[in-house]
């Protein structure tokens, strides 16, 4: 039986070569297998052909149900070979294979080419570990929040609290569950209460400094306030947006891209409230009864190489769809990463009323 595969652009494979050791001709006895697992600590061993073709696996309970079934350490290692392997490609992301193990139970993922050669080996306990990653996040926390008044007329409106907890404090521990560790908080209006409540961000196991603005910059315009200037790409998120996005996800769509600017986007669907009738002159050629209407929205979540600041002149107001037609003019790349994620933009009292209804 071919072995299932599942393909999904994504990023980078694990590049430890352990599993070469996992490999076991398609001539091998079981003993052969018990050796290896035994060597390999790896509790799984891949069968291949000649060409390392993969034709199956064998772990410690495939071994088991085989000597109960009268088997001993002689036989054929075909006998006991489960040939419906769960496999993925190396364009599979290495989150994407963490669900798809989590999801099915799986310890071990094989990883296999287009000829369905093994390339490579997920391991559930690898995959788990959190790795720490250096990319900064930008909050963009400095808005007055005029819609959401009276909430904010003596509270920022990032520290308004979500179910008891601010809703930036929710955004910081988010991105720290995926690894990453560097935050700048772009601030303004009442920023001195942001920065209190925050300091250094020690408290969260984080580093955190701030992005003072003299006067409202904008969407993107704090950004040109940044010193050093990073040498990795930037995540940009603003200070009122809740959502699961995975930024690790994000960071691997933009660079597989090549992008210069990358901008998370959702699609937002709207009925039209009456049936719409289409003419040609005064004649009706079609009816279409109360249509949906889909377009992307900006989600207000971005990556930005670091490149990108250049755009930006001292002390400027300028918003993020600003900066991408910049970029784009001058030739770079700029793409959009549709998000299926839960997302709220908690602008209004509504808004605010739902994530807090939510979070609850």
């Amino acid at each position: 039986m071919t072995p299932r595969v599942v393909r999904e652009g994504g990023g980078t494979m694990d590049k430890r070569r352990a599993w070469r050791d996992a490999l076991l001709p398609d001539d091998s006895v079981i003993k052969d297998a018990i050796r290896n697992l035994d060597e390999t600590a790896l509790q799984i061993a891949l069968v291949v052909s000649g060409d390392n073709v993969l034709l199956g696996t064998v772990t410690d309970g495939d071994i088991r149900r085989g000597l109960l079934r009268g088997l001993d350490v002689e036989s054929p290692l075909d006998t006991i070979v489960h040939r419906d392997a769960f496999v993925v490609t190396p364009e599979v992301s290495r989150d994407m294979a963490l669900h798809l193990m989590r999801a099915n139970g799986y310890m071990h993922l094989p990883v296999v080419d287009r000829k369905h050669r093994v390339v490579g080996l997920h391991l559930l306990k690898e995959l788990s570990a959190v790795p720490r990653r250096n990319n900064l996040i930008v909050v963009m926390a400095g808005g007055r929040g005029k819609r959401l008044m009276p909430h904010t007329s003596e509270c920022p409106k990032p520290l308004l609290p979500i179910a008891g907890k601010p809703m930036l404090e929710r955004i910081i521990e988010h991105a720290r569950a995926e690894g990453f560790h560097r935050f700048s908080l772009a601030v303004h209006y009442l920023g001195e209460m942001i920065e209190n409540y925050f300091g250094d961000g020690e408290a969260w196991q984080v580093r955190i400094n701030y992005l003072r603005e003299k006067s409202p910059l904008g969407t993107a315009g704090a950004l040109g306030l940044l010193e050093p200037k990073p040498e990795l790409p930037i995540i940009v998120s603003n200070g009122d947006v809740l959502t699961d996005i995975r930024y690790a996800e994000l960071l691997e769509f933009h660079s597989r891209h090549g992008a210069a600017a990358t901008m998370a986007v959702r699609v937002h669907e709207w009925q039209h409230p009456f049936g719409v009738v289409m003419i040609d002159g005064v004649e009706i050629v079609a009816f279409d009864e109360k249509p949906v209407n889909r377009t992307y929205i900006n989600a207000g979540v971005y990556v930005l190489e670091p490149f990108v600041l250049d755009e930006l002149r001292d002390s400027e107001v300028c918003d993020m769809p600003a900066l991408f037609e910049r970029i784009r003019a001058r030739g770079y790349t700029t793409v959009a990463y549709p998000m299926h994620e839960p997302w709220l933009d908690v602008g209004r009292p509504d808004d605010y009323s739902k994530a807090t209804s939510e979070y609850m």
